[in-house]
């Protein structure tokens, strides 16, 4: 291959990099999100559409943390669950089809924050296990009811790419990383990393918050 046509696929690889981080990194619309300043987020039980009967209760306990770290009020997320029970609440499907005007009549927020759980799992294939969890983030104002923000993050984690060494060995050692990670994965980990993702990549993410001190500040990157 000449010099010229090597020197010429470059530049088109690279303009088509550039073309699809451009399209990646492009900046979401928070004129409504500004606009109503929300506060407050409750967050309501998860919509599960994983294989994990359980992902719904352990996702709770990774949300709250990201969403105060950018400077909103969050309603603690079990308790509300509970009284969300008790007033007859108790499917997430439900919950995620009625009014956001509703919840925040119920606990006095400014917004609702709906997840759906798409991934929740870990696939093993002889030496290899890849675990996933893919949530669908949505923030709607208690007041208007329109969407103010909304956000899709994956991960996928596979343990056995953090170890070394080769023959039968290694491929042992390999066959036993991914067998304990398909008997017991950690997914909480995973999920932290995700949330913290869906909430501060810049331009994708949410703006700071009134309860720190970039509120406001902060319009360059969202």
């Amino acid at each position: 291959m000449s010099r010229n046509i090597k020197a010429l696929l470059l530049c088109v690889l690279v303009l088509g990099l550039s073309g699809c981080a451009t399209q990646m990194s492009k900046k979401k619309d928070y004129t409504d999100l500004r606009t109503e300043a929300p506060r407050s987020i409750l967050v309501v039980p998860a919509i599960n559409r994983s294989v994990e009967v359980n992902a719904p209760d352990y996702f709770l306990s990774t949300i709250s943390r990201p969403l105060a770290e950018r400077g909103y009020y969050v309603f603690p997320v079990h308790l509300v669950k509970r009284m969300m029970e008790d007033d007859g609440l108790n499917d997430a499907d439900m919950v995620h089809a009625g009014d956001p005007q509703r919840m925040g009549k119920m606990f006095g927020s400014d917004a609702v924050m709906y997840i759906t759980i798409e991934r929740w799992d870990a696939q093993y294939v002889v030496f290899s296990t890849t675990v996933t969890v893919e949530m669908n983030y949505v923030l709607k104002s208690t007041s208007s009811g329109q969407t103010l923000w909304s956000n899709t993050q994956k991960l996928v984690y596979q343990p056995q790419n953090n170890n070394s060494g080769g023959g039968i060995a290694g491929l042992i050692a390999q066959a036993v990383v991914a067998a304990v990670a398909k008997a017991a994965p950690n997914y909480v980990p995973l999920a932290q990393q995700a949330n913290a993702l869906a909430v501060t990549t810049k331009g994708q993410g949410l703006p700071a918050g009134p309860y720190i001190d970039l509120y406001q500040k902060d319009q360059a990157d969202f």
